[in-house]
């Protein structure tokens, strides 16, 4: 699974800078400098994280919200439940299935967090990219609407798939990993006119080649906490 991020604004400003240079009628609708560092950032504490969506790119509120949720007490329920999104059960789960179909996006993070089990006990692991800067996550979201303030607001959950080699290695119980796009297939993903097959054919493990990871302290096994 994937409840522990990292993304900083250093890194986050370069990557949208450089998506910008081939999408020039995307919008930027937040103050990248005002972002503030998220060195790791757990989603229960459901932080806002820049997602890249089709001619946009926002500030999405990590715990996808589904039209259903209409009491504030199921609205804290489903966010927590909806952190993730298993690619083999999202076109079937019912807070899903229709952000699949028309609500994709990608978050941008500097790498993420997950939990080796050994011995009766866990060591946590940082996993970020060999050569690049960034991860790109391929994600689904909603824009809810606050049934009594009237507020919108993007939320956003992170697709899982199997886990490669490395991911099998460190996530040795779920054995899952979060949806990785390379990207050249950003594009393919955001765009709502993009066919079903193909999605499928992008929700695979990442290629481990891509990947670096080591273990960190103890401390930051503690994923109900924002760590910054």
């Amino acid at each position: 699974m994937c409840f522990t991020i990292s993304a900083t604004t250093e890194h986050v400003k370069v990557a949208i800078e450089d998506y910008l240079k081939t999408n020039k009628e995307a919008q930027v609708h937040f103050d990248i400098d005002e972002m503030g560092d998220k060195h790791l950032v757990s989603g229960f504490a459901h932080p806002h994280l820049p997602i890249v969506k089709q001619g946009s790119i926002e500030l999405g509120e990590w715990g996808l919200i589904p039209s259903f949720a209409v009491t504030a007490e199921l609205v804290n329920d489903m966010q927590n439940k909806t952190l993730n999104a298993r690619s083999d059960t999202i076109f079937e789960r019912k807070s899903f299935k229709e952000s699949i179909v028309n609500k994709r996006c990608v978050l941008i993070i500097d790498g993420f967090f997950e939990w080796r089990h050994a011995g009766g006990d866990k060591f946590p692991y940082y996993i970020y990219p060999k050569d690049e800067s960034v991860f790109y996550l391929g994600c689904i979201y909603t824009i809810y609407t606050d049934k009594t303030t009237g507020e919108m607001k993007d939320t956003f959950s992170i697709i899982t798939t199997e886990a490669n080699t490395m991911m099998q290695f460190i996530h040795n119980t779920k054995k899952r990993m979060p949806l990785i796009l390379d990207k050249d297939a950003i594009a393919s993903w955001i765009n709502i006119d993009t066919p079903v097959a193909t999605l499928k054919k992008l929700m695979k493990p990442y290629n481990e080649a891509l990947m670096q990871s080591h273990s960190i302290s103890k401390d930051a096994g503690y994923a109900s906490k924002d760590r910054n």
